[in-house]
Parts: C-alpha cells; sequence; structure tokens
C-alpha cells in the first residue's frame, strides 16, 4: 500500500501539471485571439485525441510493465512540453496571433499531444490498483483514486485562470515543464513489483500450443522487458473479445457510455445556466467550492467502500444521479443549483470506483488495460458528441419555447419562470431518462449476471506476493 501511495501521489502531480497547462491554454487563447470558434476546437481536438489514443494506451499497458509505461508518458509528456518552450522562445510572437499563424498550431499541438500521452498514465494506475492492492481493499483504494482526481480537477480549474491573469502564459508554460520534470524524478525511484508480462507472440504462441496439449496449459517463456516500451497497435478485437468473454461487461460499458451521453446535457448547459444565475467571477467561485464534493465523495468511499455489490452500487448511484438532474434547476433559485452540483460531485466518485473495481476483479490483470482503454474511449466519445446536439437543440429550440409558448403548458407549471426554463426542461427530461434506463438494468439479465460473476470470482495478486 505505501507503493500505491506513492504512485498515487506521483500521478497527482502529473495530473495536476498536465492539466493545469492545458485549461491555461485554451484560456489564454481566447483572451489573446478573442476566436471562440479556435477554443472550441482546441477542447474538440483534445477530447476526441484521447478517445482515439485510449484503445492504443490499453494495448501498450498490457504488453509492458506499469513503471516502465508510466515513465515512458511522463518522458514523452516532458519532451513535448520542452518543445512547446522553445517554439515559444525561438519562433513565437504573441503580436501576430491568429488561426492563421503556423508558430501557435505548433505551440498548440505539442501542449496536447503532451498533455493526452499523459492518459496512458491514468490507465496505468487503474491496473496498478488491481497489482498492489489486495481485493478486499480495492474498492476504498479507488475511492482514494478519486479524492485525488478531485483534488486534481478543483486545483487546476482555479489555479489555470489565475495564472494566465497574473503571470501570463510563458511562466505558466515553464512551470508545467518543471512540475513534469518533478513528477518524473519523483518516479523514478518508486518500485513496483509485477509478475510476468506476457508478450502478444507469446500469447498466440501459448494459445497453438494449448490446442494440441492435453491439459490445456502451457508454460509462457519470455516476459517483456522493463526497460523497454512494446507496442503492438489499437488491439480493438482483441479488447471486445475480453469484454464479450465476461457475462454482462459489455452491458456495463454500454451503460457507462449511454450515462456519458447523457452526460452531455449538463457539459453544454451547466455552464450557461450558471452564468443566468452568477455573474463569471461568483460562477467560478461556486463551481470551484461545489468541486470539493470530488473530494468528499472519494474520502468517503476510501473509508467505507462499496458494498459486497458494486454492481449495485453502480446502479444506485446512478439513481442519485437521476434525481440531482430531474430536481436541481426545478426553480431558478440559486442555492438548490449549488447544492445539486455539490451532491453530483460528492456521489459520483463511488460510481467512478465502482466500475474501476468491478473491471479489476472480473478481467484478468494481463488484459486489463485493453478494456480499461476501451471503456475510456468510448466514453470520453460519447461526451463530445451529445454535448454537441444537446446545444444546438436547446438553442434552436427549448429555450425558445419555453419562453414563449412552453411557459403556459404544463412544463411552465412545473418548472416554473425565469429566462433558464428551456435549459431546466433538458436537465429535467435527461434525468428522467437516466432514471428510467437504470431501472430497466436492474430488472436486467446482465445485471444478475454480471454481479453473479463478480461474487464467484476472485483476483488478489497483492495478496498472493505478500504470501510467496
Amino acid at each position: 500500500m505505501k507503493t500505491f501511495h506513492k504512485v498515487l501521489i506521483n500521478t497527482m502531480i502529473a495530473n495536476i501539471t498536465t492539466g493545469f497547462l492545458f485549461f491555461a491554454l485554451v484560456f489564454w487563447i481566447y483572451l489573446e485571439t478573442h476566436d471562440a470558434a479556435l477554443t472550441g476546437i482546441v477542447s474538440g481536438v483534445y477530447m476526441g485525441l484521447i478517445a482515439l489514443s485510449s484503445i492504443f494506451f490499453g494495448t501498450v499497458v498490457d504488453h509492458n510493465r506499469k513503471k516502465s509505461v508510466m515513465v515512458f508518458s511522463s518522458i514523452i509528456t516532458l519532451l513535448f512540453y520542452v518543445l512547446s518552450a522553445v517554439v515559444w522562445v525561438l519562433w513565437m510572437d504573441t503580436s501576430q496571433l491568429s488561426t492563421s499563424y503556423v508558430p501557435l498550431w505548433f505551440f498548440m499541438s505539442f501542449i496536447i499531444i503532451g498533455s493526452i500521452v499523459e492518459h496512458m498514465r491514468n490507465i496505468a494506475l487503474s491496473t496498478v490498483v488491481t497489482l498492489l492492492v489486495p481485493e478486499a481493499e480495492r474498492d476504498k483504494a479507488n475511492g482514494l483514486v478519486g479524492a485525488v482526481q478531485g483534488v486534481g480537477f478543483l486545483v487546476t480549474s482555479v489555479i489555470a485562470g489565475s495564472a494566465i491573469g497574473f503571470l501570463g502564459m510563458e511562466a505558466t508554460m515553464w512551470i508545467c515543464v518543471g512540475l513534469s520534470l518533478v513528477a518524473l524524478i519523483h518516479l523514478l525511484p518508486i518500485k513496483i513489483a509485477e509478475p510476468e508480462i506476457i508478450s502478444h507472440d507469446d500469447a498466440q504462441a501459448a494459445v497453438q500450443a494449448a490446442t494440441t496439449a492435453e491439459d490445456g496449459e502451457v508454460a509462457v517463456p519470455n516476459p517483456a522487458s522493463d526497460l523497454s516500451i512494446v507496442s503492438k497497435g489499437i488491439d480493438l478485437k482483441g479488447s471486445m473479445k475480453i469484454i464479450l468473454s465476461v457475462p454482462g461487461l459489455l452491458a456495463l460499458v454500454l451503460f457507462a457510455s449511454f450515462n456519458n451521453l447523457i452526460g452531455g446535457v449538463y457539459s453544454a448547459l451547466m455552464d450557461p445556466y450558471g452564468l443566468e444565475l452568477f455573474s463569471p467571477q461568483v460562477w467560478g467561485l461556486m463551481l470551484g467550492l461545489s468541486s470539493l464534493g470530488f473530494v468528499i465523495g472519494g474520502g468517503l468511499i476510501s473509508k467505507t467502500g462499496l458494498g459486497k455489490n458494486p454492481v449495485r452500487t453502480l446502479l444506485l448511484v446512478n439513481v442519485g444521479v437521476s434525481f440531482v438532474g430531474m430536481f436541481f434547476a426545478i426553480r431558478e433559485w440559486w442555492w438548490l443549483y449549488v447544492l445539486g452540483i455539490f451532491i453530483f460531485m460528492v456521489i459520483t466518485p463511488a460510481a467512478e470506483a465502482a466500475e474501476q473495481t468491478i473491471l479489476q476483479r472480473v478481467v484478468p490483470f494481463r488484459q486489463q488495460g485493453r478494456v480499461f482503454g476501451l471503456a475510456m474511449a468510448v466514453e470520453m466519445a460519447a461526451n463530445p458528441l451529445s454535448t454537441v446536439v444537446v446545444a444546438i437543440i436547446a438553442d434552436a429550440y427549448l429555450i425558445p419555447w419555453m419562453q414563449g409558448a412552453g411557459a403556459n403548458s404544463i412544463w411552465g407549471t412545473i418548472l416554473g419562470e425565469g429566462n433558464a426554463r428551456g435549459m431546466a426542461l433538458m436537465f429535467f427530461i435527461s434525468g428522467v431518462i437516466m432514471l428510467v434506463v437504470v431501472l430497466l438494468a436492474f430488472m436486467s439479465r446482465s445485471y444478475r449476471k454480471l454481479s453473479e460473476h463478480y461474487a464467484t470470482s476472485s483476483q488478489d495478486i497483492a495478496e498472493a506476493a505478500s504470501t510467496t
């Protein structure tokens, strides 16, 4: 557990650094160019590349030692941040910034690539929990991961804007280069004991041998080197095969993806709704304060765990999320909105920890990277898509309708009066849809199968290592 805590702290430093620099970049671009389209492109490209690269990252994690993956990720992130600094020093002229200014695109691209590669560490961290934490304590460990992620979100959302406002982009960039170097130096002496890595070629040889062996057991030699990174490309077929081999696991991934589709409603409308209730300064403060819920929720899970059946816990959390979505904007009361966001952030770490804990038990350790990577890719791809669709529908139809004829309908009675009733209607509908889907999931065969498989599975690598 001491090693796990060291790895967790190291990942927190890396996450804060990359999140800090990326958000600072977005703020700086808009303040310098006042080009909303450019900032939207940067954010969209960032989210899209994370989704596209996650499957590849998962394959890399599976075919290499986790320490090697983390070191490799840290080195690549540091390298690209240094390249961005070189562009700034040798090429950038801030008086010429525009969408046609080539150095700006190189500068942005290097920062985006460095920040995206860091996500490889997050996939590796999920497998490290399986490796280092005893099975009975994994739900609490995943809660601790959620608390750390909450700290990262809180810190980056608060300091990014302040850094750009008070220090400027150049100083912010050099701070992040320094923090990336600190994260790498801190990581190097950490030792992660890991069993043999079964490479892709060795696994294929084992399958061929198993077809001829009477007992089906094969000893696989030639583990991957701890000093090099083996890349086997995007193993989408292998990832899907693993997921399909576990009863009910595909339904879990699709359920998480559906949640992110619904989550697009909040991604698209939370800030506009908040700005209807508060000034920009006060809204930023409210959002920062409510994000403390992530830290509190993760801390609670790290103390109490998730219960005997994390699958059930995951669905119950989503029942809570659906009720929050239905009622936190039922009236234009600022305190109700902030309270709803806070409750949402408190219970969200339980859902994240439950999903992680389930995968860490039911998916074989040497295949977890690909499953975590595919799950991240599907979930990340769903949210930007629905965000765009929701924003268009709300702006073109629901908001004008609720300001006109809709105000005199049954929805006007339910949601009351105000300038943002169209957005409130979107929140309410999304909450109802989520509640219906969760209740159907409770009655599904996939829920029963996955719950039974979780209860009868065991994968305690940490415990086995401590007894040998």
